[in-house]
């Protein structure tokens, strides 16, 4: 064997390896950082001011927390009501969001002056106190029922 064959062949096994290894940190990067790991919801803090005209439409705020990988709130329905729809105020104007992220380990705030739900066509119209279930459907978690009160028009998380 000779020394220019021994060399082009050591040469070539050590570039192997480096592929092999650079392969496996690739492979071991995706599957726990890359966002393949399973979302875990909880909803915090829900709430619904009671509609300022009887019939009119309301608002719906709560806090997604996501212990997991990320997610997307794709859709948002009720029994107790025709449409719920996500939306998105700006310092002008508001306007209608098809989805939410969901970031991996954080939240999505639903809250007053910001990205909120528009209720409309109640069922029954509501009284504070009440409970309606609000169904957020996720494109990974599925659906998660959530009991929302009914609030006072003025009410304020916190206060």
């Amino acid at each position: 064997m000779s020394r220019a064959f021994r060399r082009s062949a050591l040469i070539g096994a050590g570039l192997a390896t480096a592929l092999a290894v650079g392969t496996v940190a690739v492979a071991c990067q995706s599957s726990d950082g890359g966002g393949s790991a399973a979302p875990k919801l909880s909803v915090a803090d829900p709430y619904i001011p009671l509609p300022a005209t009887p019939g009119g439409m309301g608002a719906g705020y709560l806090t997604v927390r996501n212990d997991g990988g990320p997610d997307r709130l794709v859709k948002v329905t009720s029994p107790a009501a025709g449409s719920v729809t996500m939306h998105r105020s700006t310092e002008k104007s508001m306007e209608e969001v098809g989805e939410l992220v969901v970031p991996a380990h954080g939240t999505l705030d639903l809250a007053r002056g910001g990205t909120h739900l528009m209720i409309m066509e109640w069922a029954k119209q509501p009284a504070l106190g009440d409970e309606l279930e609000l169904d957020l459907e996720f494109a990974r978690a599925g659906t998660v029922v959530v009991k929302v009160p009914v609030k006072p028009l003025t009410y304020r998380p916190g206060s």
